[in-house]
């Protein structure tokens, strides 16, 4: 049974910094990808960012490109989402997600586990 959590979300001034972690556990991902999404009240689940498993292709929304760093730790089993330059509008819930096959998604609906969401909330 695959298990994915998150953690790391919280509450930081706009221009600061926040590294979400997502344990995953369950399988074997070598042939996953493995993303991020957020939700923000009264939104859509929008992509932010997705990332192989051997980490060799990287992917991301245009509104976090610069600012954001998608990166996978194998030994750990864990995703980690580095946010950098936070804005205001990067208020959301922060959702790991994984997919099988190792190519990007950007989609919802392409990714078969989700976790539970980490909340993070940048204050202007």
């Amino acid at each position: 049974q695959v298990q994915l959590v998150e953690s790391g979300g919280g509450l930081v001034q706009a221009g600061g910094s926040l590294r979400l972690s997502c344990a995953a556990s369950g399988r074997t991902f070598s042939r996953y990808t493995m993303g991020w999404f957020r939700q923000a009240p009264g939104k859509e689940r929008e992509f932010v960012a997705a990332i192989t498993w051997s980490g060799t292709s990287t992917y991301y929304a245009d509104s976090v490109k610069g600012r954001f760093t998608i990166s996978v730790d194998i030994a750990k089993n864990t995703v980690y989402l580095q946010m950098n330059s936070l804005k205001p509008e990067d208020t959301a819930v922060y959702y790991c997600a994984a997919k099988r096959g190792s190519y990007g998604g950007t989609l919802v609906y392409e990714y078969d586990y989700w976790g539970q969401g980490t909340q993070v909330t940048v204050s202007s």
